[in-house]
């Protein structure tokens, strides 16, 4: 399994030697956000480069988490397990396509 723990530090490591931004994380979320909708537009063009669109969204996100002193390893962990757990009901959108919606229960609110 890959350490993303590590990965967050290379990803910094390499911000801070580049003298790329580090400090305004509001600019990071935007950037993030960029590198997601270029994987976007590239999927629906059927261009090629989609996967590494992901992979800057991914790079954005691992400096954001060491940025902001969280485990992305622990959380995402965390996360997965609790998404085991949570129940769903299955209904038909106006349009007959398939939409999953939580239950919220007592446990998970």
């Amino acid at each position: 399994m890959i350490d993303l723990k590590k990965l967050q530090e290379e990803v910094m490591r390499n911000k801070l030697e580049k003298g790329f931004n580090t400090t305004d994380t509001a600019l990071e979320f935007c950037r993030a956000h960029e590198e997601l909708s270029e994987a976007f537009s590239k999927h629906n063009r059927g261009q090629k480069g989609v996967a590494e669109e992901f992979a800057d969204v991914m790079i954005f996100i691992l400096g954001m988490c060491e940025t902001f002193g969280f485990d992305l390893e622990k959380e995402l962990t965390e996360k997965i397990e609790k998404n085991k757990k949570r129940k769903y009901r299955k209904e038909k959108s106006p349009d007959g396509k398939n939409v999953f919606i939580r239950i919220r229960t007592p446990e998970d609110p």
